[in-house]
């Protein structure tokens, strides 16, 4: 792990110099474990576990005394710095030390409110320091996944994939989809996850045309469809995945539906290679949809990486491009959603490998009878 790190440190020193910084400041959670190892969590978005400053030289994590063990012992490579009265009225010091002129902060995280209390601090004893917003430059890093990576995802989806194999055998008409949210969600911690990647989503008939549904109290009926969309995280890395069902016989418009969504990942998953357009990708499944008699009933891009966190770059979208390179990883997820009968979405996660793509689960797409 350490010597991971320290190549990952000296990607985003690179990144750093190539923007006219001289210190850096990590604030995102996922970035900081990233660059760092060190796992504390913000417990909401306005309360901070700490920052990273990096400069070519040295590296300190700031943080305060809830987390100053933890950080010892998980971030061997980082000087630990404990604040008193939080980190605004710790950076000036900080600053002077490191001799910082131009400091990059993640402008995705600081907000208004923190940005305001720095500039106050740093005037407060004249200290001259340029705040420079950057966006990305972790996260640029963060797109391309390695081995050991790709290993903890598959870990992680196993779990859930194994869980809702177990947790298929159990549902019958009349559970609801709270029950059902909390019986995979109970079964993911038995089974080892660390956390979810997310909240369970349970849809169940004209529920599931909610792309994210919150489950209800309502109760699974025969023949209509049943979407869920869960995920385990396993040492920080997540897994996300969604299948659709139906007890007993499904009607005709499930049947169409399933084949077209189904249809539209394969198609997805077949052009999926290194060098091609990742919004060609999502035009390929859209299209496809789109001429089977569903157009605009597919409203959400077609995939998104994951890693640190369940949502990151590359987007498989109409909004935004990217070339495939190998070691990407994302999910391929389209859907068709039919206000008052329900939704059908089907997900898999894949990562893009030197010649084409590897499908990383193993829970089958193609079967969604419940036996009645």
């Amino acid at each position: 792990m350490k010597n991971l790190i320290e190549n990952r440190l000296a990607q985003i020193r690179k990144s750093i110099f190539e923007s006219g910084l001289d210190t850096f400041m990590v604030l995102i959670e996922e970035n900081r474990r990233y660059l760092s190892g060190f796992t504390g969590e913000d417990s909401q978005f306005d309360e901070s576990a700490g920052a990273l400053l990096i400069t070519d030289k040295e590296l300190i994590l700031a943080t305060d005394s809830r987390f100053e063990l933890q950080a010892a012992n998980e971030a061997p490579l980082y000087e630990i710095f404990c604040y008193k009265e939080g980190l605004p009225k710790a950076l000036p010091d900080l600053l002077k030390r490191l001799q910082t002129k131009q400091l990059g902060f993640e402008s995705t995280r600081l907000t208004y409110s923190q940005h305001k209390k720095i500039v106050e601090q740093l005037n407060s004893v004249d200290r001259q320091v340029e705040l420079v917003d950057t966006d990305g430059l972790v996260e640029n890093l963060r797109v391309i996944k390695s081995a050991i990576e790709i290993e903890a995802t598959k870990k992680a989806l196993a779990i859930a994939e194994s869980v809702f194999r177990d947790f298929a055998k159990t549902i019958v008409p009349g559970m609801t989809e709270k029950e059902a949210a909390w019986a995979m969600e109970k079964g993911m911690r038995e089974s080892g996850a660390d956390s979810l990647s997310f909240s369970t989503i349970v849809a169940s008939g004209p529920n599931s045309a909610l792309p994210h549904a919150i489950p209800e109290d309502r109760e699974f009926k025969a023949g209509e469809p049943l979407l869920f969309d869960w995920g385990a995280k396993l040492n920080g890395y997540c897994s996300d995945i969604s299948r659709t069902v139906v007890i007993g016989r499904p009607d005709d418009t499930f049947k169409k539906v399933y084949q077209v969504v189904l249809e539209a990942q394969q198609k997805a998953l077949d052009a999926i290679k290194p060098g091609m357009s990742s919004k060609a990708v999502d035009e390929i499944a859209r299209t496809h949809i789109d001429k089977m008699g569903f157009k605009n009933k597919f409203g959400h891009g077609l995939g998104h990486g994951t890693g640190l966190a369940v949502h990151e770059a590359p987007r498989l979208s109409p909004l935004k491009d990217t070339t495939l390179e190998p070691g990407m990883l994302f999910t391929v997820e389209p859907g068709i959603y039919l206000a008052g009968w329900g939704g059908i979405r089907l997900e898999n996660m894949a990562v893009v490998t030197r010649d084409g793509v590897e499908v990383l689960n193993n829970l089958e797409s193609s079967n969604f009878l419940i036996d009645a």
